[in-house]
């Protein structure tokens, strides 16, 4: 599964242009508070711990679905919403592996450490800063 999932982290760019295509899904798996602070624009959510079959098919209704995730160790400068984990326990890993679990095969990463200052991004929530 590492591996696969080495191949499908994608740039800040390629990430933006691909969660601008039809039936692309953006998810993010943070806690509920951190996700209302500041999340990508337009990304639905779900809670790792609250994730089970009903309810990823209420967030990504098809498998077929491309799904494009983040997490807190994709940004930097933002310690409030995005507190950095070890890399061995960034929330990506397990993300990741659960939509596979789960059936959802064409998933997607956000691969680099972006400071969110500097993000090209869009971001919403309570917290959001607008550029």
């Amino acid at each position: 599964m590492a591996a696969l999932r080495e191949q499908r982290r994608v740039s800040e760019e390629q990430f933006i242009r691909m969660a601008s295509e039809p039936g692309t899904v953006v998810f993010d798996a943070r806690s509920d508070e951190k996700y209302r602070w500041l999340q990508v624009r337009g990304a639905k959510h779900l809670s790792l711990p609250d994730v089970t079959a009903a309810e990823l098919q209420k967030v990504i209704p098809s498998k077929a679905s491309r799904v494009l995730i983040y997490c807190n160790n994709n940004f930097e400068n933002e310690l409030k919403a995005f507190p950095a984990k070890a890399d061995r326990a960034s929330l990506n890993i397990y993300t990741f592996n659960t939509l596979y679990s789960y059936g959802y095969t064409n998933v997607y990463e956000l691969g680099p450490l972006i400071d969110i200052k500097k993000a090209k991004l869009e971001f919403e929530g309570t917290d959001a800063v607008r550029k």
